[in-house]
């Protein structure tokens, strides 16, 4: 499994369009933030034919240490959640 970074974004982006490098950075860096703080002030970044990130509360919860059995109470806390398109659904599938 690979791991696409930044840089790898940043790279592909000037080896398709020829932008300086610093420029590409701060076009992925600005995407990232601008899903960041869609997140964070509506709860939901939709990308037209990508998908969907949402925010969603989880409510605490008892958890179990898979080591020693202890149970402990697992916080509620906000997790990110992401929807793909219908789009990118059939593309990974083969039925374009």
């Amino acid at each position: 499994m690979n791991n696409i970074t930044r840089d790898n974004i940043s790279e592909f982006i000037n080896n398709e369009f020829g932008l300086a490098k610093k420029d590409c950075d701060d076009i992925v860096n600005e995407l990232i933030e601008q899903i960041i703080t869609g997140l964070i002030n509506h709860k939901i970044f939709k990308i037209h034919n990508f998908g969907t990130f949402k925010i969603k509360q989880k409510k605490s919860r008892i958890g179990r240490n898979p080591k020693t059995k202890e149970e402990v109470i697992i916080q509620e806390r906000n997790v990110i959640t992401f929807i793909p398109s219908k789009k990118i659904l059939l593309t990974i599938n083969n039925k374009n």
